[in-house]
């Protein structure tokens, strides 16, 4: 199915050309074109496409739960308005849902039980219930009261049943507060509610970010779900006690958050659950609306829009007009085991921008730059060990990971921990990670007599600054072998990075390494991507490689950006010192090689001066970086 767009304004929107007709319009074709494939009473919506690991039911519930969310943004931006007759196909189809919870019929819901046990249905939960309560006058209230009590108790399972120990807490919380809104809290809401706030709080890091559960993941979760929920819950209750509290924080995480959309609009891949796309907005457009944002409303649009427009253009629509599982398209090394057909609706969170009535700043403004489009710049994002690097010209951005990652402090590491996701050295807008199988790309490892090469798994940061055009972060890992690797006691990898304008000063020491290990380096993954501006990639030898020039290994399963893909590898070994550094840089059009070059310094450092005449000092006793002009 063709989504229908109106005219773009390209005065009032010169990036995108989109307005706030354009999101109501997205939101009405999104929903049209789920809507066909509704059970006869609209219960469970069987989005074609191979099941979750939760099974077709959960997957069904799925599409309703996640498509009723877009439509409820949608009536309640429009205070009710619903010309598409939305709402009453939701209220039948919750009604058919929660008759007969757990049988297995043609529409009844699965039960809410602990995220061990086919635990999908607490997620939907939260969305069904923040789209009833956005669309409380029009649907809740009307509903026949025998419908409401079974709805009720539907929902309770997310409130007597164990989430995951991440972000999960965040769903029962929602449904206590649509419960108590509708005025049926009690004690069980209310506990669920305290135990939430208390374990996000302790979740709460530093300068805007949470790790999602007892794991240092920063990633997209932060702004679609640890950020979102209390937010707009506090919005929706007017508990001017919650803003208080978590507004400044949104207002933190925004300016960082902003830095990681390209001049493309791609938000940055990186993290799980990339197939929710645009819904890397929704922190954006909350801020908007709630007014805890340092954004300007054009600013703010830009983003929301562009990251929109990004998918759309590259195919996430397939020809019925339904999200796709992948990026761009569909891509399976992308999805999750819990991801089924209707999970990429979670973009849906998205369309809170519409909450903002047409009047608002958001739509009246005109459109600003991006970030990445106003200047290079490299940024240290709080004490996350992140470090964010963009480039103006072609609108790329660069994050480099030394200390996110997804292992909480019990579990032990392994190659199958080796996310790829999480614990490569670098990500972008324009490249995602090789797939499993295929060479890793921007990863150093070692291989010990008769083993494979190391994976990194948890990442222990060693600090990091910036300052404008330059910054560096730090980290160290034990390398993880697979079951059966000889024993190297004390074994490690210090890694630092020095990025600046669009080139990436690699230096890594291995302590502990029999001397004679083989070591290797590789950057970035590229291949025709489609893009009018193609992209190049250059790895180049400093120090502790036998040879400068890199060579190249094909990744034939790609990429979530290019069907085929080849990568820049440095190969050497331990030596005494086990000190190796390596220019990398990911860029487009021909551009000119690196003026990076080797300077003499002390054992265990590194000293480089750039083509300009900057100089920099590496270090790893204490780790860090020293800059000079």
């Amino acid at each position: 199915m063709t989504l229908r767009l109106p005219t773009e304004d390209r005065a009032l929107s010169p990036y995108t050309g989109w307005t706030r007709a354009h999101w109501e319009a997205l939101a009405d074709g999104l929903l049209r074109s789920a809507l066909r494939w509704a059970s006869p009473r609209g219960a469970l919506l069987d989005l074609p496409g191979p099941a979750s690991v939760s099974g077709v039911r959960s997957d069904g519930l799925e599409g309703y739960a996640r498509t009723f969310l877009a439509a409820a943004f949608r009536v309640a931006g429009a205070h009710g308005a619903d010309p598409h007759g939305h709402l009453p196909r939701y209220a039948e189809g919750l009604a058919a849902g929660t008759r007969t919870p757990g049988r297995d019929d043609a529409e009844s819901w699965p039960l809410v039980l602990d995220h061990t046990v086919q635990g999908q249905p607490m997620v939907e939960s939260a969305s069904v219930a923040l789209g009833l309560r956005l669309t409380r006058p029009w649907l809740w209230d009307r509903l026949d009261e025998r419908v409401q009590d079974r709805a009720e108790e539907w929902l309770r399972g997310a409130l007597r049943h164990t989430p995951a120990g991440n972000n999960w807490y965040l769903f029962p919380f929602t449904v206590a507060g649509f419960l108590e809104d509708a005025g049926r809290g009690d004690a069980e809401t209310s506990r669920a509610r305290t135990r939430a706030l208390e374990l996000l709080d302790g979740w709460y890091r530093h300068d805007g970010w949470y790790t999602d559960g007892e794991a240092p993941a920063y990633d997209h979760y932060n702004g679609w779900a640890l950020h979102f929920y209390p937010l707009l819950d506090a919005r929706l209750t007017g508990d001017t006690a919650l803003s208080a509290t978590y507004g400044p924080r949104l207002r933190t995480h925004l300016a960082d958050a902003a830095l990681l959309f390209g001049g493309d609009g791609a938000p940055i891949h990186f993290g799980r659950s990339l197939t929710y796309r645009f819904a890397a907005g929704a922190a954006v457009a909350l801020g908007a609306v709630t007014g805890h944002t340092p954004l300007a409303p054009g600013r703010s649009r830009r983003l929301l829009s562009g990251a929109a427009r990004y998918f759309l253009d590259r195919g996430a629509l397939d020809n019925d007009g339904l999200l796709t599982l992948g990026w761009r398209g569909p891509h399976p090394p992308t999805v999750q085991r819990y991801s089924g057909p209707a999970s990429p609706y979670w973009a849906s969170k998205a369309f809170a921008a519409l909450l903002a009535p047409e009047d608002h700043p958001l739509w009246t403004a005109r459109e600003e730059a991006a970030p990445s489009e106003r200047g290079d710049r490299v940024a240290a994002l709080g004490g996350t060990g992140l470090l964010v690097q963009s480039t103006a010209a072609d609108g790329l951005v660069r994050l480099h990971n030394h200390g996110s990652h997804r292992l909480p402090p019990h579990e032990g590491e392994t190659p199958a921990a080796a996310d790829p996701l999480y614990t490569r050295l670098s990500y972008s807008t324009r490249t995602g990670p090789t797939s499993a199988g295929n060479l890793p790309d921007n990863h150093f490892s070692l291989a010990l007599p008769g083993c494979a090469h190391s994976s990194r798994a948890r990442i222990r940061p060693l600090g990091g600054a910036a300052a404008d055009d330059w910054g560096w972060a730090a980290s160290w890992h034990v390398p993880a072998f697979p079951a059966g690797a000889p024993h190297a006691p004390g074994l490690r990898v210090e890694s630092v990075v020095l990025a600046r304008g669009a080139e990436e000063l690699r230096v890594h020491r291995v302590v502990g390494a029999p001397e004679g290990t083989a070591v290797r380096l590789t950057g970035w993954a590229v291949g025709e991507d489609g893009e009018h501006l193609p992209l190049r990639s250059e790895l180049r030898g400093l120090a502790g490689w036998p040879d400068a020039d890199s060579e190249w290994v094909r990744a034939p399963a790609g990429t979530a950006f290019t069907r085929w893909a080849r990568v820049p590898v440095l190969s050497g070994t331990v030596d005494g010192g086990g000190l190796f550094a390596a220019v990398a840089s990911l860029s487009t059009g021909a551009g000119a090689r690196s003026t990076v070059a080797l300077l003499p310094s002390e054992p265990g450092k590194v000293r480089v001066r750039w083509g300009d005449g900057m100089r920099a000092l590496v270090s790893f006793d204490p780790p860090g970086v020293r800059v000079t002009p």
